[in-house]
């Protein structure tokens, strides 16, 4: 009988500690870490979101061309369009030796003392040159530069769409606020918003997280309106490369100025940072890639992330 006593008390204490074990456990998992995304793995995202040709690019203006106001756009990266070089307003590159506005030599696309805009990187159009102190751009060449560029801007929104990318989490329609773990993340009601608070993406140490939001319509940063500058915050390792936002329209980034956005945009329609005599700098660590129309930028600086 003392050894049935023994015996039950032994048992007793192990279903105790296996409780035990278990109520820490589920703490761990129920601590407040933020939404985790569905579908697919780091690498399955990765390798959606793969740019070949594009990847150097800042900005592409799909067969619209790209348009800047203000002096203090910087793209330290590319830009380009399968438009002619006319469609390309307010920016120079450094190519050929630069004279500023208003004696504008060098390869100049109409710019302004008003508009000027740098790019640290080439400009790829259509024909003819933009200037005649600069005939290497805006050529056969150049064209098929872009073209290129275009395709695989085109591949890589095809490879990040839902039906390539099936099962997405849905977070609710405004990001602001939250902090979400890598996944695919993808919106009922079509389109996504950061407004009212900033958006926090967090890695937890793995290097290869990625973040892929697909939306069917618009994505809007900021606001409501000309208003409140939103921002997309990285932690724990979050690296802008492995951020993609799939557009099925258009994408408005911080209408007031201001704010830092993160990641490649790839839209169907035109993509457009802050208004027109807003004098504060939006900052994109990203790309801003339209597949058929163009990027408006107002004193944008674009990081191309490596």
């Amino acid at each position: 009988m003392s050894k049935r006593k023994s015996y039950s008390k032994i048992f007793n204490k192990m279903m105790w500690f296996t409780a035990l074990l278990l109520v820490v456990f589920m703490a761990g998992c129920d601590r407040d870490h933020g939404t985790t995304g569905t579908t697919g793995t780091a690498e399955s995202s990765l390798a959606a979101g793969r740019l070949g040709t594009a990847l150097p690019y800042g900005g592409f203006g799909g067969s619209a061309g790209m348009t800047n106001s203000g002096i203090l756009t910087v793209i330290n990266g590319d830009i380009g369009s399968t438009a002619a070089s006319s469609s390309m307003t307010g920016f120079h590159d450094l190519s050929v030796a630069y004279v500023a506005p208003p004696s504008a030599s060098g390869c100049t696309y109409t710019e302004t003392t008003l508009n000027i805009g740098v790019v640290n990187g080439t400009i790829n159009t259509d024909g003819p040159p933009p200037t005649i102190t600069c005939p290497n751009e805006g050529t056969s060449a150049t064209m098929a530069i872009a073209t290129a560029a275009l395709a695989d801007a085109q591949a890589a929104y095809l490879r990040l769409s839902p039906a390539a990318l099936p099962g997405g989490t849905d977070p609710g329609a405004n990001l602001a606020g939250q902090t979400l773990l890598p996944g695919v993340y993808n919106t009922a009601g079509g389109a996504f918003l950061i407004q009212g608070g900033d958006l926090t993406l967090d890695a937890q140490g793995d290097a290869n997280a990625s973040w892929v939001f697909q939306m069917a319509t618009t994505l809007t940063v900021g606001g409501p309106g000309v208003a409140f500058p939103q921002s997309v915050l990285l932690i724990n390792g979050a690296q802008a490369k492995n951020v993609f936002w799939q557009v099925g329209s258009s994408a408005t980034i911080n209408a007031a100025g201001g704010g830092t956005m993160v990641g490649t945009i790839i839209a169907q329609a035109a993509v457009t940072f802050s208004t027109a005599g807003n004098l504060t700098i939006t900052t994109l660590n990203g790309r801003a890639l339209s597949l058929v129309s163009g990027v408006t930028l107002v004193n944008t600086v674009i990081n191309v992330p490596q």
